[in-house]
């Protein structure tokens, strides 16, 4: 199946894709200094100093900042191998073609605008203070 995107079209996405992979993977390493997630937590745990609590603090922001970025990185990953076997571009719910500039703000999307709005609406939200 032809896609809806040109040839430039694709080349801009994958090129944008690649950065981010890039970006990503770099902050992610220098974020653990080369050791595995699971060392890196451990190592802050083993850290000796009255400023505890902060360092509790500092690890929790660090883990969740690296699991976003983490699951950022999978969805480039899937978003790039789709583009090189097919079927990028097209909505995973209904298969409609995700439009190009849907794709420039955030090359990895899966979703039309409709789907995305639809999903969104049925998600939970986390409770409000």
């Amino acid at each position: 199946m032809a896609s809806h995107l040109s040839v430039e079209q694709r080349q801009q996405l994958g090129a944008a894709l690649r950065e981010r992979e890039q970006a990503l993977r770099a902050h992610l390493k220098a974020l653990y200094d080369g050791a595995s997630r699971v060392d890196h937590a451990h190592e802050l745990l083993l850290q000796d100093g009255d400023d505890a609590p902060q360092r509790d603090a500092d690890r929790e922001v660090d883990m969740a900042v690296s699991d976003l970025e983490t699951v950022e990185l999978t969805r480039i990953e899937q978003a790039l191998a789709r583009l090189q076997h097919g079927g990028y571009g097209e909505c995973s719910d209904c298969g409609e073609d995700v439009p190009f500039e849907r794709l420039a703000l955030a090359p990895h999307t899966l979703r039309c605008i409709a789907c995305a709005s639809k999903r969104e609406r049925f998600q939970p939200r986390a409770p409000r203070l």
